[in-house]
């Protein structure tokens, strides 16, 4: 691993990006022309001293950045996707999927919109539902997403899977959200044509849920692109909001976020979700490790 170069590559990557271009207030004083390390390392969700290792090249504390880590990275710096292989070149670490994964790179559009979402939860995800960055609304409103690698990475899968998945949604909507779930993912299946991945999926889901095996031989299509959906919050009970979808133009990658009518109990919960959200995220501020699943 190139360490010096590896720093060096973060630091001018750093001094290039603007407070205000990544939803961070400029401040009366600020001695660096891009952002400081600190605020890269809380937008990347690691630890600033992890983060001043890293960029120094010193080698201390046995640095040796995952893919997972080095994807926080360059979607914090806004790297292209030239500049994302580049610093997984230096890392010596296989370059990923650019479109799905837990590493995945985010598309800069959407990375671009989602920083414009302060006020509402956002997250950007695959076509196979696997959460790739999100606001810290989103995070309060649906919980962290786990860290899982490989299947179990997908909503979709944990939602065939795992019964505690289902949790966020009351019972009696399980049958709507199964459904719709099957015919995004058949969408997503014909758009990727031979792909080993959904296959593998598809064919797992097939031998352990029945019910799943019933909805794939539906043949049933349909992107997702819009939903009303009520959602099981741990201390605002039932919140009823709107879903949107805003889909990249190869579809492998999507923004979704969610509002509610003006004057709707779903927005007044909204308003309330910001400050739990708040409360709870200074709570627990400072106990991110540098390994932990990015969420902005």
């Amino acid at each position: 691993m190139n360490l010096p170069e590896l720093g060096a590559f973060l630091r001018t990557r750093r001094d290039r990006i603007r407070p205000a271009e990544v939803g961070l207030p400029q401040g009366p004083r600020r001695r660096v022309p891009g952002l400081r390390r600190e605020e890269v390392a809380q937008l990347a969700g690691m630890s600033a001293d992890y983060y001043t290792d890293l960029e120094r090249g010193s080698g201390k504390r046995g640095v040796q950045p995952s893919a997972q880590t080095l994807a926080a990275l360059a979607r914090a710096l806004r790297l292209n996707g030239d500049e994302r292989d580049h610093l997984f070149h230096l890392a010596e670490r296989p370059i990923p999927p650019s479109a799905h994964g837990p590493s995945a790179h985010v598309q800069p559009a959407l990375l671009g919109l989602l920083d414009r979402l302060s006020n509402t939860p956002a997250r950007v995800i695959t076509d196979l539902h696997e959460t790739l960055v999100e606001n810290d609304l989103a995070l309060t409103l649906l919980g962290k997403s786990p860290a899982h690698r490989g299947p179990t990475a997908s909503f979709v899968y944990r939602w065939f899977t795992d019964p505690q998945a289902r949790e966020i949604y009351p019972p009696e909507d399980h049958p709507h959200h199964s459904r719709v779930f099957v015919a995004d993912l058949q969408a997503a299946a014909a758009r990727r044509g031979r792909d080993a991945e959904v296959a593998k999926m598809v064919a797992v889901l097939r031998r352990r849920s029945q019910e799943f095996a019933a909805l794939w031989d539906t043949h049933d299509v349909a992107v997702r692109r819009m939903d009303h959906k009520k959602i099981v919050h741990p201390t605002l009970g039932i919140i009823e909001l709107d879903c949107y979808n805003l889909l990249s133009e190869d579809g492998r990658q999507r923004l979704l976020w969610f509002t509610a009518p003006p004057g709707s109990p779903g927005a007044e919960q909204l308003a309330l979700l910001s400050v739990i959200g708040t409360q709870d995220l200074s709570a627990a501020e400072g106990t991110v490790s540098e390994e932990s699943s990015p969420h902005r």
